[in-house]
């Protein structure tokens, strides 16, 4: 039987090294990357059947990179393996197109357990979490959820909020989205107006609370 094609995605080398070694039992890895735009480029390049990563990474995090490998990958499973045990993570993840989601603290055999569920083509929850998750999409349809930056943001807006928050300058932001420093200005104005945020101390913190950085 064909071993599945794996790639694993996290900014944590020690990580990625014992995933790696758990995750060889049964699958092939193909590639090991450490940034989210890494992740969208090999994807594309190796085309694996399934991807572990986090949710926090640079360059790009890993509900975003999840939203692009989702339209340029539609074949390749996706997983996180996080440390956010929020409900609202879990929820985001899979409406970014995840098949599965686990916490850092899960074990290993539920690893295991997971990769094979996604593989065969159903879902996956930890059950570390599953009353949460449940209790919050209940809440969901009985109430109003606030917006995020998931839903308040272009795509290419959230990639800018995410690079600025990274302390990367305005020509450097430029160069890594492949667009003017006047773009990377422009999109950054329309955040703080949108988001009535006046400093990138602000943006920061924004970033931080919505996921798209880690701490």
């Amino acid at each position: 039987m064909k071993r599945p094609r794996v790639i694993l995605a996290d900014d944590h080398s020690l990580i990625l090294a014992g995933l790696r070694k758990l995750v060889e039992a049964e699958c092939d890895v193909v590639a090991t990357v450490e940034d989210g735009r890494a992740l969208v480029e090999a994807a594309q390049r190796l085309n694996p059947d399934l991807i572990l990563l986090d949710i926090a990474m640079p360059l790009l995090n890993g509900l975003d990179a999840a939203r692009q490998l989702s339209k340029l990958v539609p074949e390749s499973k996706l997983i996180f393996l996080t440390m956010h045990a929020s409900p609202t993570y879990a929820t985001e993840a899979f409406q970014a197109g995840a098949s599965g989601y686990l916490l850092k603290r899960s074990a290993a055999s539920e690893l295991h357990q997971a990769i094979r569920s996604v593989l065969s083509g159903q879902y996956y929850l930890t059950p570390l979490i599953t009353k949460d998750v449940l209790g919050a999409v209940l809440k969901q349809k009985v109430g109003k959820r606030g917006d995020s930056a998931s839903t308040t943001l272009t795509s290419r807006q959230r990639e800018v909020l995410q690079l600025v928050a990274e302390g990367r300058g305005t020509k450097e932001i430029a160069t890594i989205l492949n667009v003017t420093v006047k773009t990377v200005e422009f999109h950054k104005a329309g955040i703080m107006r949108q988001l009535d945020l006046h400093s990138t101390a602000e943006l920061t913190k924004y970033a931080l609370t919505e996921g798209l950085i880690g701490l």
